[in-house]
């Protein structure tokens, strides 16, 4: 949500690629820092790890039904549907649609035991770490059609209505692939982390696996942290390729060393605690995503208040900040009364292919 509305709703994606994100006020400067360090394509990662571990999860609690894999087609494919509808009618940053096409990927590998798995995500990976000194997937758009986009995107998004968005959303699309494409390899390869983190019972409260939460997660946050800062300040002088590798190796650690913290301190009562205030928003991820792009879309764009480019990182996440807690307050009280979250029930009944149960007893 941070980076969402503080580097994709706010102004355009392709600003960042002009700007060092020295604009603003002092504090804008301090919270764009800690944003690109901490939190830039991190979270992304560790989604794609929890996307792999949610598959894996599945694919287990599906074992003594004979309809599977049809099931979790069906479920992909459902997700796949909604992606697609969210990146071109709401907000074409969406994730989703990449995420089910690699979960269609990652899908027959779940057939697969630990050590196929295991292999198969850390060969993946290290080719995409890598992937640097290889040519790409496909270029990124020159710095004259960024430019260009920018101003674009600052007039229509800030005042166009619905229907001149929508066509500015389409259009925009193009400039988005390369950037999909180059992190599609590291996506799959985190999904198959994921299921493997699984299935090695990295999840179960004392399995041998487990006791070695602590230890990943303060190599992860002490080694991606020095790399991830080092790159946000451009102490990495060893050519951008390398300095590319490094970024995308510390990016990984980082979201590994996030996700063993919080791993590790939910499988302990005295931690457990400080984390129980997330586990509504938690449970209807899906539907929350969603409404964040309804509702910023409407603060952001011309149909709505219009808000685009004339905010700084400041401003943008404390409104983001607003409405993410906001809609804990509203998952806790809707969970009190309904099994799942609205989008979260609809997959579910799509994925069965029978209406499911919402209210509870």
């Amino acid at each position: 949500m941070a980076i969402n509305v503080a580097t994709m709703f706010r102004v355009s994606i392709f600003e960042r690629f002009l700007s060092d994100g020295n604009d603003g006020t002092s504090l804008d400067r301090v919270l764009y820092w800690i944003l690109m360090a901490g939190i830039d394509l991190k979270a992304l990662a560790l989604f794609s790890l929890l996307f792999g571990v949610g598959l894996a999860i599945q694919y287990d609690h599906l074992s003594a039904d004979s309809r599977r894999t049809t099931l979790l087609v069906r479920r992909l494919a459902f997700l796949m549907l909604i992606g697609a509808a969210h990146l071109i009618l709401i907000w074409n940053g969406d994730i989703l649609f990449e995420y089910a096409i690699a979960g269609f990927v990652v899908l027959p590998l779940l057939f697969c035991r630990l050590r196929i798995l295991t292999i198969a995500g850390t060969a993946l990976l290290a080719v995409f770490l890598l992937s640097s000194f290889l040519p790409p997937i496909a270029s990124m758009p020159s710095r004259a059609w960024m430019a260009q986009n920018v101003a674009e995107a600052t007039r229509i998004y800030g005042s166009g209505g619905f229907a001149e968005v929508f066509v500015f959303r389409v259009q925009e699309l193009s400039g988005f692939l390369p950037l999909h494409l180059s992190i599609f390899p590291r996506t799959i390869a985190l999904m198959l982390i994921g299921a493997a983190a699984w299935r090695a019972g990295l999840f179960r409260v004392g399995s041998r696996a487990s006791r070695w939460l602590p230890l990943v997660a303060a190599i992860g946050l002490l080694a991606g942290g020095i790399l991830a800062v080092a790159h946000v300040n451009g102490w990495l002088h060893m050519g951008w390729r390398a300095e590319l590798s490094f970024e995308r190796l510390g990016t990984v650690l980082l979201a590994c060393g996030y996700g063993a913290t919080v791993v590790w301190a939910a499988n302990r009562a005295d931690a457990r605690q400080l984390l129980t205030w997330a586990a509504p928003i938690g449970r209807m991820a899906f539907t929350n995503y969603l409404m964040q792009s309804v509702i910023f879309g409407w603060l952001f764009y011309g149909y709505g208040l219009g808000l685009f480019g004339k905010l700084g990182v400041t401003a943008a996440l404390a409104i983001g900040i607003g409405v993410y807690f906001l809609q804990i307050v509203i998952s806790a009280y809707w969970l009190k009364r309904y099994l799942y979250g609205p989008v979260e029930w609809l997959w579910r009944s799509a994925m069965y292919g029978t209406r499911q149960p919402l209210w509870r007893a």
